[in-house]
């Protein structure tokens, strides 16, 4: 029966004794009373509902207050002692030795070159000799991930030792960078990172003939390119497992290498090399020699054929004191023109670009940034191109969903944001975009003449 309808007939009925006329107030309660039994009994009761809610393992710990000194460092000391733990659950130089050993042992002919390999049968022989610390790597699923196409049915035995290492390197990163995090909830604040780096630099080879006096500024051109990057809502920190994800890590713990070639350490922006190239454009754009750099200054950036709208649109965006840009906001800005592919500079450059703030390039944008380009054409004694071709071309390259708006995402999807970009705020950069048939013909002529010689 429907407890709703037991309530109904419970106060219809009336009570057996003495007739006595109820208050509202009492008949109110008495209401009250009824329902809160009829209902509990129809769901299930409230005993039982408390019992379940107690099964419930608790998830949520609060986090110690700034004056809860003792519970501050009650946490930290707990934390130090579990990375201690997972630290030494890792192989170290020596396991790793006899674990190579083991495989060299357990191949299985024939071998494909020089290349040893290794059958499931004996993968298993050795990850029950190799100890508890490998049982990890010796599973069906890593064996499955390394099996290619050997007729055999057998994987590698080096690539899945170099498996083993990346994944104990991971690991090893994970709990040193985890050492760095003040506030124990798995990201890295900028002064976090900045400590990392610092005290990583005695450690890199690369890095030895850096002066001492330098180190603040490698430290803060290294950290930009990690936060430019993984940081993209700018909040001020960056979680530990992006940065095990990307790849700066590995281009910055390449600088242990001795004999690094020349070529890798100028397209590598950690190198020394970089860093001293990037602070040296940084101070010889500074002429007044106040270490911060004024809207005139950085216009001899590059080629200096940008335009006066673009640079109006940076200043005004950036985060500047007293109109001039400090190192740390230049280096945002040459992050973003030296990567004009990646989608965080898109982002950085489209912000710029995006004079209305509605989210999206419509003509009015473009041509607000191309009339620049005119002028500087008509100054450098170049006819002037019709906006309207330019126009047609940026909406022919990007084909965004609305033909008469370009978005962020759509620049990035076209594969073209790079061309774009550069197009709307660098005469030198328009220049070479305009004429790229007749330099790509030239480029052909002078390789043959090269293959004549």
């Amino acid at each position: 029966m429907d407890w709703k309808e037991v309530l109904r007939r419970r106060l219809a009925t009336p009570s057996n004794g003495p007739s006595k006329k109820k208050s509202e107030q009492e008949l109110k309660d008495e209401e009250m009373d009824l329902f809160t039994k009829y209902y509990s009994k129809w769901k299930g009761g409230r005993k039982n509902t408390n019992e379940f809610y107690k099964t419930i393992p608790r998830f949520y710990y609060r986090l110690p207050a700034e004056d809860e000194v003792l519970l501050q460092k009650l946490r930290e000391e707990s934390r130090a002692v579990f990375l201690q733990r997972k630290s030494r659950e890792l192989l170290d130089n020596e396991e790793l030795q006899n674990l190579w050993f083991l495989l060299d042992k357990h191949q299985t002919p024939p071998m494909i070159g020089e290349e040893a390999m290794i059958n499931y049968e004996n993968f298993l022989k050795v990850g029950e000799k190799a100890g508890p610390k490998c049982k990890q790597f010796f599973t069906a699923k890593v064996f499955a991930k390394l099996l290619h196409t050997d007729s055999y049915g057998r994987i590698s035995i080096m690539q899945f030792f170099n498996y083993v290492m990346r994944k104990v390197w991971l690991h090893q990163t994970r709990i040193g960078l985890s050492l760095y995090d003040v506030a124990g909830q798995g990201y890295l604040r900028e002064s976090d990172l900045e400590n990392y780096i610092l005290e990583l630099i005695p450690t890199l080879p690369q890095l030895d003939g850096l002066e001492k006096s330098f180190y603040s500024f490698y430290v803060c051109t290294a950290v930009r390119k990690f936060f430019f990057f993984l940081d993209p809502l700018r909040t001020g920190k960056i979680k530990i497992q992006d940065i095990l994800a990307c790849s700066f890590l590995d281009d910055l713990l390449e600088l242990r290498d001795e004999e690094l070639s020349k070529e890798s350490q100028e397209t590598n922006w950690f190198s020394a090399p970089s860093a001293l190239r990037v602070y040296g454009q940084y101070l010889n754009l500074d002429k007044d020699h106040n270490g911060m750099l004024s809207k005139e200054e950085l216009s001899r950036y590059g080629t200096a054929t940008m335009t006066n709208v673009f640079l109006d649109r940076v200043f005004q965006e950036c985060l500047t004191y007293d109109g001039e840009m400090d190192y740390k906001t230049y280096l945002d800005f040459v992050l973003a023109l030296e990567n004009r592919k990646e989608p965080a500079a898109l982002q950085y450059i489209f912000k710029l670009l995006d004079i209305e703030n509605k989210g999206y390039l419509n003509v009015f944008s473009l041509n607000y940034f191309f009339r620049a380009i005119q002028e500087l054409m008509k100054i450098h004694g170049q006819d002037p191109v019709s906006f309207q071709d330019v126009k047609d071309e940026i909406f022919d390259m990007v084909k965004p969903k609305d033909p008469l708006k370009i978005s962020l995402q759509d620049l990035i999807n076209s594969n073209q944001g790079d061309t774009v970009t550069t197009i709307l705020i660098d005469l030198n950069g328009f220049w070479t975009y305009e004429n790229r048939e007749a330099l790509v013909a030239n480029d052909n002529e002078n390789s043959a003449d090269l293959d004549d010689t």
